[in-house]
């Protein structure tokens, strides 16, 4: 491969992660264009399926796209998530009804969950001898997707209010048809010609398992009680489910998630940690966002443009991770000082909120939290990829982004729940849902039990963000090793 292609790839690269975290992001901001044209009357009640069909789809065959990539190569895999991607893109924007617009939402997930995933394993293919260790590509890979995950929202609301709402996903349709030609062009990659037999089973219990968590995270609490039928049932559905995967994996003779890369304390702790950034990442988001609305009364797109600093704060992480790791910073050194920062970003943020706080000091936090975070997304994948046996490579990098979108909905679940039972103990309004509609003195009563029960849930952020601080230091101080447990099986062809 030559030093043009390598560079056309890795811009290929960065653009198919885009693509994928916006989708996850910018449908959101444009929920109440899309019901008022597909369904004025019952789409309402749509909108969470809406939402979380991109997400279970995308969550439930993360495992399967890396043993893909480990087993048949990761460009034919690449290639295939972009093309049921753009499909899924294609009937999004065709939709007449919320039920179709939905299933086209599940077949675009089922794409996209291979564009952040599989675009990683591309990215450490790509890399040279002279970038080992470096983390160039894998860190800004990282640094891109959440600068587009914090801008996402702004994006959606955008194009929702200056354009049609299936713009969100026709756009997709010329950028990722350029993407599919420039990477036939640039991506010069191994092909695994020696076929293995899959774990099918596996990804199944694993797609169970995955699905089940992510609907009683997204429903408990809100659709149905923590204590209802069908919550526990889907708890109990994916307690038993996780058992059969785990069981799966210690028997079958390709599994799709090998249980031995837990062995290794980089991957380890790296999962765990990535789990824990996953959680108090959208915990910052979220939060920040309902804040100033609620509170402040700021629009949604308005609301949204004030994540603008934490994108600045992850792309100048970006820009010094190369300087600092000429100067000896390693990905532990990155991992211990990113936790640490988004501590303090919390820590900050839940002493700081109030009624009449400055909006540029909310800024400034916002910056932080970036600039913490910024710290851990591309150096956290780039120690499990260091670390991982090479031909387990593809495996341990869809684990991370697996690992990272069970923090969030199990974060997601835990902040609302404490937000929820707080304010609702506290506020005359009941529901957080009401607040809005209140007046007089009840609406500041409101708002105080709101941003008392908003302080709460940034101190459980502080406090996720320290355990993982913790993890970190116990990462090895000499850096990942090289771990040579399991030769590859097949030859490679490049």
């Amino acid at each position: 491969m030559t030093e043009t292609q390598r560079k056309i790839g890795f811009l290929v690269c960065l653009v198919t992660i885009v693509l994928a975290v916006l989708d996850m992001q910018i449908v959101s901001a444009a929920t109440v264009p899309i019901v008022r044209d597909l369904d004025p009357d019952h789409g309402i009640d749509k909108i969470p399926w809406l939402i979380s069909a991109f997400a279970l789809a995308s969550a439930a065959l993360l495992p399967l796209y890396g043993k893909l990539c480990d087993v048949l190569g990761p460009k034919r895999v690449f290639t295939g998530a972009i093309a049921t991607f753009l499909l899924g893109s294609a009937l999004c924007g065709a939709a007449q009804s919320m039920d179709q617009l939905i299933a086209a939402r599940a077949v675009q997930g089922l794409g996209g969950g291979g564009l952040m995933s599989v675009t990683m394993v591309v990215i450490a293919h790509l890399k040279g001898p002279e970038d080992k260790g470096a983390g160039k590509g894998t860190n800004m890979g990282g640094l891109v997707a959440g600068g587009a995950m914090a801008v996402g929202p702004w994006i959606g609301g955008l194009l929702a209010d200056h354009a049609s709402w299936r713009w969100i996903f026709y756009i997709n349709l010329p950028v990722g048809l350029a993407v599919l030609a420039a990477s036939a062009f640039a991506l010069k990659l191994p092909e695994h010609h020696v076929r293995r037999p899959l774990d099918y089973a596996g990804a199944l219990l694993a797609a169970a398992f995955s699905s089940a968590l992510l609907l009683v995270t997204d429903w408990g609490g809100k659709k149905y009680a923590w204590s209802s039928p069908v919550v526990l049932g889907l708890f109990a559905g994916a307690v038993v489910a996780l058992a059969l995967f785990l069981w799966r994996q210690l028997r079958a003779p390709e599994p799709v998630m090998p249980l031995g890369l837990f062995r290794i304390r980089e991957l380890r702790l790296g999962f765990a940690i990535q789990a824990i950034t996953g959680a108090a990442m959208m915990g910052a988001i979220y939060y920040v966002l309902i804040y100033l609305q609620i509170v402040r009364g700021l629009s949604s797109s308005s609301a949204g443009l004030y994540l603008l600093p934490m994108a600045v704060g992850m792309s100048a992480t970006g820009l010094l991770a190369g300087p600092l790791s000429a100067r000896g910073w390693t990905s532990r050194t990155f991992t211990i000082s990113g936790t640490a920062t988004a501590a303090l970003a919390f820590v900050l943020l839940a002493t700081t909120i109030a009624p009449d706080t400055s909006l540029w000091l909310i800024r400034a936090e916002l910056l932080l939290v970036g600039a913490g975070f910024g710290q851990l997304l591309g150096q956290l994948i780039l120690l499990v990829q260091e670390a991982a046996p090479r031909p387990q490579l593809g495996v341990a990098t869809t684990s991370i982004r697996y690992f990272q979108n069970i923090g969030s909905a199990l974060g997601t679940a835990l902040f609302g729940t404490v937000l929820t039972r707080l304010y609702t103990s506290d506020g005359p309004g009941g529901d957080v849902s009401v607040l809005a509609r209140l007046t007089g003195t009840a609406h500041t009563q409101g708002v105080h039990a709101f941003i008392d029960a908003t302080g709460v849930v940034f101190w459980c952020g502080a406090g996720i963000m320290a355990v993982a601080s913790l993890l970190a230091l116990r990462l090895p101080e000499s850096g990942p090793r090289t771990v040579t447990s399991e030769p590859a099986k097949e030859p490679v062809n490049a």
